[in-house]
């Protein structure tokens, strides 16, 4: 009824019937400010006499909101009428963090929102802290999708995100008694006024049932997914601005409904439980990011989450370009690509398959030819348990089609693969996408590099190590899909928006181009002889560690004094990141101090935080180690001073902005050949952080930019790691090295746990462990060293601070902006479109 009623109105003067010739709204302190009144008294209908944070906050967000729709609503007609080939990112997670300081900085009214809140007497850092983090994402690869997004309207470039809207993000941490309790995060339990909902775009997702095949009139074979039990994906938009530049692309988040609201006749027989009982279901899917999938309902849950994301995004894609083409899907593979991010929107292969055979009668050539043609897969991970890999039972019970639709693609390939490999069984088992063996599994990734025209790793060493290892077969059959796209950071959040003072001073003498061509840094490397420079840069280095402090004060209760080196390593907590490595280090500088070998000592203050997966209990074990290490350091007088220790609680975006403005020494101390990338190593240098490191991931390259002497290399390399296995003996190690003999005898005495016995046995055990695949001990020694090596380069106040101007002068290829044009240059080809030329 709707479409006919607007139907029947005719443009006049070529202008929309219903908004007619609209005024642009007013950018000024005085149009921000009656917007502000008007939301807080009539649309949120308070008072002042009820005065509250949250509505004010709501106020401002809603009237910058209008401001971005105006620029999203000319960003979409500029997309639409300019027919151009368009780019999908789907990705489970997208840690967006806050939006607030993000849409002021794009929108380019940091001023005159100032001036507004000035008029109203509000605090505008009361207002930033009553957002929510939306929490969307586990760390790096989450993050990384919300750097892209905002490249991407940066670069005018018409991509649109996909993702969901989960009700409760990455859990809440707290820590007690030392250890991690997960707690609901409820984020948006105020709502969210970034986003607005589309219900009118609702796409029906299918579970269960089965197949049936049918023979139409023509005689032509056709499949029906039936008696299935379907969910409802209803999609909430977020604006994603561009810096200043009028560019609003979309972040489009499912959240998942039952078809029916409930069962009216079970609920009026009294079985109130039953009645509501899919409605409940449905929304599970959408209810938490990433459930614990230790057992078989958390994996089934995992994978519907998986399945409604590639669903129902290809299933709205299908939708608008059969609104704009008709059933003519000739071009389609010339303007749509889909980029996977990361295994989990894998699912997205063969749905894409049953939509077009199924849904629009395409043969099964023509319908492998546009998919292929159309999936990019980016791969994030080098660790096998961290590739998906999902039961042949499970699947065909949740997703009967799509499994006959991965069977036949792989019996497809394995033909392919026989006719290149003739007689080669062994080569045939390593590739086939579906492993046997007594609980058939269907590996995903493996879908992913069959199905896609494009295949990259996110750094020049983890591309190379796919090539070489995980995707060997693969690469010697396709060498052309592969390629690298080393990951990047915004600098506008991360620098110029995180830590405005530093920004003004790199403004003050290279200009503002940075912030869009960040290659534009190196021009800082000409004043690192400046001591009058350094000065500056050294006193704006101190005042965001004095702010960091304060955090660290009010969130640890742990006082760190500016004046001692701020170590730091903040990121999930996982043993391959070797959380663990960093506080052997700091039990052997206590145990320094406990001998009294501390002449010509370094204070040092070492900040720790991250969150461990629920189910992963080594993990959760080391977060407790962290604890009980820091309980005895900071409570023996004799480090006064001399060392802290801290453990960060509920790690999170809004905590890194200070976080990565105040660090002297970013640890990045992952075992070789283990970490894809890595993105904070980036944040940390780009604010002027010196690194510590492996040569491992991002490293690698941050160590050419910045200069092997401002680098702190420790380890083996990814080659040595490999080689140095089948002799490795930590027990050896640990026995000929005083240093560390000392550490592993006071960990072994209870000493960090007197009042809980053996409970960090099993971390012991792990470093004693021939078959320790981080490998700990082989690389003490060396960390030792290095850290050695820290301690007195940071003696030296001219000649850090010197470093760490170099440091953030070589951190421009470290922009997301850079890696969106290599995405763009080498597998997207889109257009950039700028809807101020409308």
């Amino acid at each position: 009824m709707q479409e006919n009623i607007i139907n029947t109105v005719s443009k006049k003067n070529g202008q929309d019937p219903i908004l007619g010739d609209l005024p642009p709204l007013g950018m000024d302190a005085k149009s921000i400010v009656e917007d502000f009144r008007r939301y807080f008294s009539h649309t949120l209908g308070r008072e002042v006499s009820e005065e509250s944070t949250y509505q004010m906050y709501a106020s401002l967000v809603l009237s910058l909101r209008d401001r971005l729709v105006e620029r999203w609503r000319n960003t979409r007609v500029a997309y639409r009428e300019a027919d151009c080939k368009r780019t999908y990112y789907l990705s489970l997670e997208f840690l967006m963090g806050r939006a607030l300081n993000n849409a002021i900085l794009n929108l380019d009214v940091d001023p005159d929102v100032a001036k507004a809140l000035g008029k109203l007497g509000v605090e505008m850092e009361a207002l930033v802290e009553r957002e929510h983090d939306a929490g969307l994402g586990n760390g790096g690869l989450g993050r990384l999708a919300a750097c892209f997004l905002d490249s991407c309207a940066t670069l005018q470039l018409p991509v649109m995100g996909y993702g969901i809207r989960y009700e409760y993000g990455m859990f809440r941490q707290k820590i007690e008694n030392g250890h991690q309790l997960e707690e609901p995060d409820h984020w948006l339990r105020d709502g969210n006024p970034w986003e607005i909902e589309r219900p009118e775009c609702a796409i029906r997702v299918k579970f269960g049932g089965h197949t049936e095949y049918i023979t139409d009139q023509s005689g032509r074979m056709q499949v029906r997914w039936v008696d299935t039990r379907d969910v409802m994906a209803m999609p909430h938009d977020m604006p994603i601005p561009g810096y200043r530049n009028g560019t609003v692309n979309t972040l489009r988040l499912w959240r998942a409904e039952a078809t029916e609201e409930f069962d009216l006749s079970e609920f009026n027989a009294g079985s109130y439980t039953e009645a509501v009982a899919s409605k409940n279901a449905a929304e599970h899917i959408t209810m938490v990011l990433y459930p614990n999938d230790t057992s078989e309902n958390g994996k089934e849950l995992r994978l519907r989450q998986q399945y409604f994301l590639a669903s129902a995004s290809l299933q709205d894609v299908l939708r608008g370009w059969v609104a704009t083409h008709g059933n003519d899907f000739s071009q389609f593979a010339e303007k749509n690509c889909f980029q996977l991010n990361d295994t989990h929107p894998t699912c997205a292969v063969p749905e894409l398959m049953r939509l077009l055979m199924d849904g629009h009668g395409m043969g099964w050539d023509e319908a492998w030819a546009i998919t292929t043609r159309t999936m990019a897969y980016t791969n994030h991970t080098l660790l096998p348990e961290a590739l998906e890999r999902w039961s042949v039972s499970m699947y065909g019970r949740l997703l009967p089609r799509l499994l006959e639709i991965i069977c036949e693609i792989n019996a497809r390939f394995m033909a392919e693969v026989a006719l290149r490999y003739p007689g080669d069984i062994e080569r045939q088992r390593r590739m086939s996408i579906i492993e046997e063996g007594h609980d058939r599994q269907v590996r995903m990734a493996y879908l992913a590099v069959v199905a896609s025209c494009s295949v990259n790793g996110v750094a020049e060493l983890h591309s190379q190590l796919l090539k070489q290892n995980l995707f060997h077969d693969f690469y010697e059959m396709w060498p052309e899909k592969f390629n690298n796209k080393t990951n990047g950071v915004t600098p506008r959040r991360w620098l110029a928006s995180s830590n405005p003072a530093l920004s003004s001073l790199i403004e003050e003498k290279i200009g503002k181009d940075w912030r869009t061509e960040l290659s534009e840094l190196r021009n800082l490397t000409r004043f690192a002889d400046d001591a009058k420079f350094r000065d500056r840069w050294y006193a704006v280095k101190q005042a965001n560690k004095e702010r960091l402090s304060e955090m660290v004060k009010h969130d640890c209760g742990v006082t760190f004094d500016p004046a001692s080196i701020f170590d730091v390593q903040v990121k999930r907590i996982h043993e391959y990141k070797r959380q663990l490595l960093n506080i052997l280090h700091v039990i052997h500088l206590y145990d320094r101090i406990k001998r009294g070998d501390t002449a010509d000592w370094t204070p040092r203050c070492v900040l720790i935080g991250g969150k461990a997966a629920p189910g992963y209990m080594m993990a959760k074990r080391i977060i407790k180690l962290v604890n009980g290490v820091a309980r005895v350091v900071n409570g023996d007088p004799a480090t006064k001073g001399k060392l802290r220790l801290a453990f960060l609680p509920d790690y999170r975006v809004s905590a890194m902005e200070i976080i990565c403005a105040g660090t002297d020494l970013s640890e990045q101390v992952s075992t070789a050949g283990k970490e894809a990338s890595g993105t904070g190593n980036m944040k940390f240098m780009m604010n002027g952080a010196l690194t510590i490191g492996t040569l491992d991931g991002a490293n690698i390259e941050i160590r050419e930019e910045a200069g092997a002497e401002n680098f702190f290399l420790f380890g083996l390399t990814a080659e040595e790691v490999d080689s140095a296995r089948d002799a490795y003996n930590p027990g050896a190690i640990i026995e000929n090295d005083p240093d560390f003999r000392r550490v592993m005898e006071l960990l072994k005495s209870g000493h960090f746990n007197l009042f809980e016995p053996g409970i960090f046995d099993p971390i012991i055990g792990s470093i004693y462990s021939p078959n320790d695949p981080w490998m700990t001990a082989a690389d003490f020694r060396s960390y030792l060293d290095a850290q050695q090596r820290v301690a007195v380069a940071y003696k030296n106040r001219e000649q850090w601070t010197r470093m760490s101007i170099l440091n953030t002068a070589g951190s421009g290829k470290f922009s997301s902006d850079r890696t969106i044009e290599d995405y763009n240059r080498e597998i997207w080809h889109l257009p950039k479109i700028d809807p101020r030329k409308l």
